[in-house]
Parts: structure tokens; C-alpha cells; sequence
């Protein structure tokens, strides 16, 4: 294998672990997965907060507690685990396709939506957690299911982060690039499909990337180190786009520092319920 070759499939499988593994049995985070909660007439939608690749719900630890105190029924998941590692102590989760992982998004929001009697839910989610529901909300008719969207760290266009997708293109003359990210995508397929240029964003940005009747809240960070550059989570045709540092410039949270970063818990609040937004506290 060259060089050019080796460097590809390294950095390709590097982004499967750019995430935290994780045990593959874990708690709940407080306050989420409360099947009796019943959502209130100021807060009438369920939130699912979705994670990203390598994370579990724990990641939302910190966000979820006073998510929880302010009303809302918040519900978590772990998604996109391969079965053939699914028996280790740690376990990545959503390295998976998207598309698959997708179809268990699917019926985990059918389930909270019997067991609260809503017709609606909202989606927070983080990193892999905003484009993996896109495959849900486009064709798996989540969209009629879905009120408000806010994505921590969105890759709308995908990420080139470490050149990757530049190094997997100028390969492809030469017949070597569909064969490592196969290679690639065997180990961790979601890694493949969030880099810029790859089939799966392709198929979901062909008509656009807003999703109509969707309300849109996309969250950056200026310091994103996976997301690059992190103004890919800026859609172009529609939402809110919000870039941390626009509003506390000095603001260092990273990719994963967001999930934990109070600025950021307030933004999700507002977004969430804009009729009772509060400026946002550097």
C-alpha cells in the first residue's frame, strides 16, 4: 500500500474515534428517558437530544438537568452500534451508516411519541446527531413528526477536516480512492459519509439543505476542530445560523466543549421556546 494510500485509511478510521468510546451499559443522564413525563402546555413537545459519533447519552450530562428543572420530557438514545463489536466493554457508538442508524432514530421517536401523547417532538442534537436525522426528516418521513431542530456543531456540507476528502479525490483518477473508502467505511461507514463531498451529504444537500416545515437553530463554534471549516454548519438556504463567538467573543469552546459550555444551554432554551428567550451571559 503507498504512502497516500495508508494516509487515507488512517485518517478515515481516525475519525471514528475523534469522539469519546464509550462502555457499552451506561445510566441514563438525570431527568431523560422518563417514559410517565407528560408534556406541560408551555413546553408541549418532547426533546431528543442525539449525540455525536463515539459519544453515548451521557454526553448530555450537563445539559439535560436543568433542561429537565425548566419542564421539558427529555429522552436520550444510543445509536449506530455494529453488532459485530456491540459485546465489547467500550463500544463507539454511531459508526454505522447514517441511513441505518436513521431507521432506529425512526422508531425511538415513534416510542416517545405513544408513550407522551404528543403529536410533535424536537431534536437537539450534536455533530453526527444533526446529519444523521437529516436521512429521518427526508426520507423517512420524520418531518411531519418534528417541530424545531437545533444542531450543536452542524456539518451541513461535511467536514474536510485533516484533508482528508482532498486526499480521497485526488486519488480517484487513479482508481484508489473508492477502494480505501470502502476499506474505510467497513471499519466506520458514518465516518465516510460526514466527510465534504461524500455520496451520503450529496444525496441530502441535492434539494437543498433547510427541511421545510422545520424550524432551524444551528450552532457553531469558531474552534471546531473536527467541523472543517465549522462554517458548514451554516445553512445557506434557511434557519437560524448562530456562530458562538459572534455573541461572546470570547467563548473557547471546541467541538466537544459545547455540550458543557452554559452560553450554549442558553442558546438551545431560546431556541427551543424563542417567546421566552433571554439574552444570552458570557
Amino acid at each position: 500500500m503507498r504512502l497516500g494510500e495508508k494516509a487515507l485509511v488512517a485518517a478515515l478510521v481516525a475519525t471514528a474515534v475523534s469522539g469519546l468510546a464509550v462502555p457499552a451499559a451506561q445510566a441514563d443522564p438525570a431527568g431523560t428517558n422518563d417514559f410517565s413525563c407528560r408534556p406541560s402546555a408551555a413546553h408541549p413537545r418532547p426533546v431528543v437530544m442525539l449525540e455525536g459519533l463515539g459519544g453515548n447519552s451521557e454526553a448530555w450530562a450537563y445539559m439535560a438537568p436543568p433542561l429537565h428543572d425548566a419542564g421539558y420530557c427529555l429522552f436520550t438514545m444510543n445509536y449506530g452500534i455494529d453488532p459485530r463489536i456491540a459485546w465489547f466493554p467500550v463500544v463507539p457508538e454511531g459508526t454505522i451508516s447514517m441511513k441505518q442508524s436513521s431507521g432506529e432514530l425512526a422508531g425511538f421517536v415513534n416510542r416517545v411519541l405513544a408513550a407522551t401523547g404528543a403529536k410533535r417532538v424536537d431534536i437537539v442534537g450534536h455533530s453526527e446527531g444533526t446529519v444523521m436525522p437529516r436521512w429521518y426528516l427526508e426520507h423517512r418521513g420524520g418531518a411531519r413528526k418534528v417541530r424545531r431542530f437545533v444542531a450543536l456543531t452542524p456539518l451541513w456540507r461535511g467536514s474536510k477536516v485533516g484533508g482528508i476528502p482532498m486526499l480521497r479525490d485526488s486519488l480517484a483518477p487513479y482508481g484508489l480512492s473508492q477502494p480505501l473508502v470502502n476499506l474505510a467505511a467497513s471499519l466506520c461507514t458514518a465516518c465516510t459519509e460526514v466527510l465534504s463531498g461524500s455520496d451520503y451529504l450529496n444525496k441530502l444537500n441535492a434539494d437543498g439543505e433547510a427541511v421545510p416545515g422545520i424550524k432551524h437553530t444551528n450552532i457553531m463554534t469558531s474552534h471546531d476542530e473536527l467541523v472543517q471549516p465549522y462554517t458548514s454548519g451554516k445553512m445557506r438556504d434557511g434557519g437560524k445560523n448562530i456562530v458562538i463567538q459572534d455573541i461572546c467573543p470570547n467563548d473557547v469552546s471546541e467541538h466537544i466543549a459545547v455540550a458543557f459550555d452554559p452560553v450554549v444551554l442558553q442558546m438551545i432554551m431560546n431556541a427551543l421556546k424563542p417567546a421566552t428567550a433571554k439574552p444570552v451571559r458570557c
